[in-house]
């Protein structure tokens, strides 16, 4: 077996174990909406597989043609660096997004394009997030500090924006095509126009997100808020768009619940539905790494059975 092969049944026996582990939990513990309306708890559950396909078309488009992965391979990327941030430390699901990307049964893309699109991806993220997080901030009566960390966020996210569409320029300028970066940078770069759609993409997976975190409220019995589901999804998501931010699916599951708790929720309730709306994401981004394992493992039989 090779490598590449070993290390696509590490990813899918990952998923799998992960997924077997959170239900395992969960049935002895209790499910944390076991009261909750699970026909809208299916809804969220798809809405959120829309959220992960459209962020990855919109990471797709900052690749060039001849490079870009499958959609299918993007959103597996997504889904396994979810699953990963349960036990694994720091940024090491970026680490497992590059392993996964390069592992794209279509195209492979160099390791140098697939880590330039993190990044820039990372900044179309805050860039996307900062309209929903002025929204939370307007919109949700929250503490002091909830309102700066808002406000950081919206700042990152002008600041981000600013970047991603000075990127095409400054790969222009002649000094920067003196040092390798640069002209690495000038090879890799998308345009403007790329990076509009990838844009386009993730800020709607994010208003994707927080529709699902609105569904998710209401079957708890929580209300209909979509403005405090917006600030739930901003804070949680919190730790994946400021690069300087810790990450891990229990830091944004318990910087969701801070939120909730600060509009009035009661925090047993609050860490509830943060446990369970990151245990559904996480669920269903093992779904598309299940998916991908099965589309490679479809080509590897049909090659087989020529």
């Amino acid at each position: 077996m090779t490598w590449k092969r070993l290390s696509s049944v590490v990813f899918v026996l990952l998923a799998l174990a992960t997924s077997g582990l959170v239900a395992r939990h969960f049935a002895n513990t209790g499910w944390p909406l076991h009261r909750a309306n699970l026909w809208l708890v299916g809804a969220a559950a798809l809405i959120f597989l829309a959220a992960y396909a459209a962020k990855a078309w919109g990471w797709q488009r900052l690749f060039a043609d001849a490079e870009r992965p499958a959609v299918l391979t993007l959103a597996a990327a997504g889904g396994a660096a979810s699953v990963g941030g349960i036990a694994l430390p720091g940024r090491c699901d970026e680490v497992i997004r590059v392993a996964v990307v390069r592992r794209c049964r279509r195209r492979t893309a160099s390791y140098g394009a697939v880590a330039l699109s993190i990044v820039v991806l990372g900044l179309i993220d805050s860039a996307a997030m900062s309209p929903l997080a002025a929204v939370a901030l307007a919109a949700v009566h929250l503490g002091g500090w909830l309102q700066v960390g808002l406000a950081v966020v919206i700042a990152a996210g002008v600041a981000a924006a600013a970047l991603v569409l000075s990127l095409p320029r400054i790969a222009r300028l002649g000094f920067v095509a003196r040092f390798r970066v640069g002209r690495w940078l000038r090879e890799h770069a998308m345009s403007r126009r790329e990076s509009v759609w990838a844009w386009v993409g993730v800020a709607l997976s994010w208003g994707l997100r927080s529709l699902a975190t609105f569904v998710l409220l209401a079957a708890l019995g929580l209300g209909f808020n979509l403005a405090l589901a917006i600030a739930f999804v901003c804070a949680s998501a919190a730790s994946a768009v400021l690069p300087i931010a810790p990450a891990g699916a229990a830091m944004q599951a318990g910087a969701g619940a801070a939120i909730l708790v600060a509009a009035g929720v009661h925090a047993e309730e609050a860490i509830a539905f943060g446990i369970a709306a990151q245990a559904l994401v996480i669920a269903v981004g093992a779904t598309f790494v299940v998916g991908l394992g099965a589309w490679h493992a479809q080509g590897r039989l049909a090659l087989a059975a020529r």
